[in-house]
Parts: C-alpha cells; structure tokens; sequence
C-alpha cells in the first residue's frame, strides 16, 4: 500500500491530519482511526487537502505492516506523525 497523509484545509476538520485510504477522480477518503474509520472514512475534495509527503520512518513502518491499515494502526501513525512534528517546532 502507498502510505499518505494528509491535513485538511477546510471545513470543521481543518488543519487536522488524516491517512488517505482510498482516492477515486474527484475525492479522497480520510480515516483517522479515531472519529473517522476505514470502515466509514471521511470523503473530502482533493482541493480541500494538502497532502504530506514527508512522513517518518516510524509512521510509516507502522501503516505498511498490513495490506489494509486497522484504526489502530493509523491511529499509531498520526500519534508518531504528530511527536515528530511537535519535536521539529521545539528546535
């Protein structure tokens, strides 16, 4: 599986960070593993994201350990993702 992220732009969701588990022409669905599964996934238009293309090492282990990630294991994801980035604003 391509392992993505994303932040979203707009809406009620805006600036929270997602993992894109499935894409068709338009739009994305979103999963955070917490408020929006894989199994109900959040659709969004692909204006209204940025995708993240720098994603740790860890996160990024964790997400291709399966064919399809759990929300367990996007949940993991965004937590190592998140770390990461709150440690690189500290520096």
């Amino acid at each position: 599986m391509d392992v993505r992220m994303a932040r979203s732009k707009a809406g009620r969701d805006k600036d929270q960070i997602f993992v894109i588990v499935k894409e068709d022409r338009e739009n994305v669905y979103l999963a955070d593993g917490k408020y929006r599964s894989v199994e109900n996934p959040k659709r969004k238009n692909k204006k209204h994201i940025q995708v993240i293309y720098h994603i740790p090492e860890e996160a990024r282990e964790v997400l291709e350990g399966k064919a399809v990630p759990g929300d367990v294991e996007i949940k993991r994801a965004l937590k190592l993702y998140q770390m990461r980035e709150h440690s690189r604003q500290e520096d």
